[in-house]
């Protein structure tokens, strides 16, 4: 009899140690692993074009900021324009003058030739550089309200991703389809114009130094390259 409740015994107390087992958490459990982010969907590309530079000197306020310094330059530029004319005036006199002219008559001719052409070219460089320095300065102020403006076109016609083609040589553009582009630049010309205000100025004859439109400094705003916010 003792045998067989020493045997009921060590049966309950294993029954009792495999229930407290199971009911507690095991230790060694692994915790449940993190849930993995889906990957990121690729999203169609709708792309848009843009001479941004071209664009800003094509608004109404653009090119009447050019016809302004045109005109305040006018004065300069008639004087230089002067200043070639009695050079070349006076190479001709030279050129002209008879075999007899003495050779100290011809070094002074010479001598005032060159002096009023190191003159002209003072001046045309110092009207260049002023002329270029004064439509730079236009362009980076109009640059500004026009990248504002490109940004809310290409946001709210929902393109993805904008290029800036306004210079082949610095950009990295190597090649454009027209039949899967577009060129927004009139379109963002045009309501940049309707929300300025600013008329059209009047045709006016080309004046001044002739200098190629300033090339935007690298602070110039421009179109941010992120995808604008829809």
């Amino acid at each position: 009899m003792n045998r067989t409740l020493a045997l009921v015994f060590a049966i309950g107390a294993g029954l009792t140690a495999a229930t407290a087992l199971a009911q507690a958490p095991a230790a060694t459990t692994a915790a449940p692993a993190a849930a993995v982010p889906p990957p990121p969907q690729a999203i169609p590309a709708k792309i848009a074009l843009i001479a941004f530079e071209q664009g800003v000197f094509a608004t109404n306020e653009g090119q009447k900021a050019v016809q302004d310094i045109q005109k305040k330059y006018e004065p300069r530029k008639s004087q230089i324009d002067g200043l070639s004319t009695e050079v070349d005036t006076l190479k001709k006199q030279l050129q002209s003058a008879p075999a007899t002219l003495s050779d100290q008559e011809r070094a002074t001719r010479l001598k005032t030739i060159d002096t009023k052409e190191k003159q002209l070219t003072r001046d045309a460089e110092d009207a260049q550089n002023a002329y270029n320095a004064d439509l730079q300065d236009a362009y980076g102020k109009i640059a500004q309200k026009f990248s504002a403006a490109v940004k809310n076109y290409v946001s709210q016609n929902g393109f993805t991703i904008l290029l800036d083609v306004s210079n082949q040589q610095t950009s990295n553009v190597m090649w454009i389809n027209p039949s899967t582009n577009i060129d927004v630049t009139q379109a963002v010309v045009s309501a940049y114009n309707a929300s300025s205000g600013i008329a059209a100025p009047s045709p006016s004859a080309p004046s001044a130094p002739s200098a190629a439109r300033p090339r935007p400094s690298t602070t110039t705003p421009r179109p941010s390259a992120t995808t604008p916010k829809q």
